[in-house]
């Protein structure tokens, strides 16, 4: 079917795919977006140089709304991210990877949070799916925060990219829109900084499914710990975010990554001597967990 309804009363709605050999999911993601109830939008799938079957999967859907273009270089994602913002023309963002996808009514509940001039993003709960399990759960049973909410970010991020959406007018006061150097945490470091002028407004219950599936998780925790040390390095300079109570919980969050590494690879007294830095709270408690149960035994738990 070849669809592209104008529907002027109501804002466009540019719904960023990135890819990168994303073949074995696109399906599920690209069909979660045809299946919505709100119907306008369009896709800016930006295929990062895949050598898998991605571009013939895209070529299926002959819907105009649905625009591929393909990368003249492979770059780091949030520089991806960056290039496809390039190409949207909606009033509002959003973001879908290829391996996670969106329940019908997500769009439709998220679109009409943004009626308050002040909301300058919007997020939702979500299900986080076990590929191995072929289980899933939601990510909180509790109320996600909403209005001037950087403290409760920086205390625990509880934003899911899958469920965001901002306002290009947001989104356009930065340049670049997001970070180019970062893989992992671009959405961290975007979230935060849009928090300090705008609010964030919620759907409290899940509008999509995040899919864990095997990785590279030991390079991909070395990286996020790199990444989110240059990020608070870079956010110390803001006095907004600097002066905030729990600006002190973000280092927290590193020591507890640096110890879960090096659990992972032996180094038992190491991650000893940082759980001992933490204070009690939620983080210590998890990582004492960790350090208790055998390797083996934690994998399956995250799993």
């Amino acid at each position: 079917m070849d669809a592209n309804p104008v529907i002027s009363s109501e804002p466009l709605v540019s719904v960023l795919m990135n890819c990168f050999n994303g073949a074995k999911y696109l399906q599920q993601a690209i069909e979660s977006v045809l299946a919505q109830t709100y119907q306008n939008w369009e896709i800016i799938f930006w295929d990062n140089q895949s050598t898998d079957r991605t571009a013939e999967i895209v070529a299926r859907y002959p819907d105009r709304r649905l625009k591929y273009f393909y990368a003249p270089s492979h770059t780091q994602l949030y520089e991806a991210r960056n290039r496809a913002i390039e190409y949207a023309s909606g009033e509002l963002i959003g973001f879908l990877d290829v391996d996670d996808w969106w329940m019908p009514n997500k769009l439709e509940e998220q679109v009409a949070l943004f009626s308050d001039p002040q909301v300058g993003m919007v997020c939702g709960n979500y299900f986080i799916y076990s590929e191995r399990k072929k289980t899933y759960y939601k990510l909180t049973s509790g109320h996600l925060p909403t209005g001037w909410v950087l403290n409760a970010l920086l205390k625990s991020y509880f934003v899911g990219l899958l469920t965001l959406m901002v306002r290009k007018s947001a989104l356009d006061a930065f340049n670049p829109p997001t970070n180019p150097r970062y893989h992992i945490i671009g959405d961290f470091d975007l979230v935060v900084r849009l928090s300090t002028s705008w609010k964030l407004a919620c759907v409290q219950n899940p509008v999509a499914f995040y899919r864990v599936h095997d990785s590279s998780e030991m390079r991909k925790s070395h990286l996020h710990i790199a990444e989110l040390e240059n990020c608070m390095d870079e956010m110390n300079k803001v006095e907004s975010i600097r002066s905030s109570p729990n600006f002190y919980c973000v280092l927290h969050e590193i020591a507890y990554l640096k110890a879960k590494v090096r659990r992972a690879s032996g180094d038992i007294k190491g991650a000893y001597r940082l759980f001992h830095e933490l204070e009690w709270g939620r983080l210590k408690l998890r990582l004492l967990v960790i350090l208790l149960l055998p390797n083996g035994v934690t994998r399956w738990l995250r799993a």
